[in-house]
């Protein structure tokens, strides 16, 4: 059962409070607790529609948006953000896990951290949004979970490839590639990925997700956007009167000035899906 914590970080996580209690129970009931429990409603129906819902608010945004992109190009971006591995990501990045009502054995074998899971719940609890809010509030809360990925992957091919896109970030800055450490917890049927992306031994993002593939991508992606708002950074210090700031991992010994690089928290998240870091010396493997 979700605990009234857990709910307070899910509700302020996405954006949202629910008015209708029934309706957001049946969006966190798994079939396996409604197996247990018969007089519960699985949230089943409430996938189906919420599918429906996020599919036209991307689609129509993307349209609109993106006014020179043609048709399959326009499908290739919604596919890169209405799918399994985003929304399980958007779900854990809210903490959703905790919150879903699970039959005993599912929640036995790990079923809160299952990619089908969650992606599933994701898509009603969108549906939940759209019945308790209508439309524009679920329009709004739509696009504050992925309206970073549209634009993302709107930005050409490789767009949502962070892998790539800090290789050659890092190629161009560094002369030198990135390096990926990657650990992993818990029992074969629910193991979670945690990376760590270095780039001349020094410590630039982590990540986690449901494979090794997804937690490198989430670390790139934490470095990746983490350096380049520093380049912008830069770029405004090259202005007339204004002190350029340096990076320890450009050489030369220059000292950073107080705050600058990327936040130095270490703490694993079990729901953070990038972090960006820093600051300090570590050796790749």
């Amino acid at each position: 059962m979700m605990r009234p914590d857990d709910r307070a970080r899910f509700e302020e996580l996405l954006g949202w409070s629910f008015r209708d209690e029934p309706l957001l129970e049946q969006a966190l009931s798994h079939r396996s607790w409604c197996a247990e429990h018969p007089d519960v409603a699985s949230n089943e129906r409430l996938e189906f529609l919420g599918d429906a819902v996020l599919g036209i608010i991307v689609t129509d945004h993307v349209f609109r948006t993106y006014p020179m992109l043609q048709e399959g190009q326009l499908a290739k971006v919604r596919a890169s953000v209405v799918n399994a591995d985003v929304l399980a990501e958007v779900a854990n990045r809210i903490e959703l896990g905790p919150c879903l009502w699970l039959g005993k054995g599912e929640d036995a074998s790990g079923g809160r951290h299952k990619t089908s899971i969650l992606s599933d719940a994701m898509e009603a609890i969108i549906a939940a949004v759209y019945l308790d809010g209508g439309l524009e509030v679920a329009r709004t809360v739509v696009m504050g979970l992925f309206g970073d990925r549209i634009v993302d992957a709107a930005s050409g091919p490789g767009g949502d490839d962070y892998k790539t896109r800090l290789q050659e970030l890092a190629a161009r800055r560094f002369e030198k590639l990135p390096r990926y450490q990657v650990e992993d917890e818990g029992p074969d049927h629910a193991k979670r990925f945690y990376a760590t992306v270095s780039i001349g031994g020094t410590p630039r993002g982590k990540g986690e997700g449901g494979s090794k593939k997804q937690a490198e991508q989430a670390a790139a992606r934490a470095a990746w956007r983490w350096l380049t708002v520093q380049d912008e950074e830069r770029g405004a210090a090259r202005a007339p009167g204004a002190q350029p700031r340096r990076d320890p991992a450009d050489g030369d010994g220059a000292d950073t000035a107080p705050g600058d690089g990327p936040p130095r928290g270490t703490e694993r998240s079990e729901n953070r899906a990038g972090t960006a870091m820093g600051g300090t010396n570590a050796g790749a493997t």
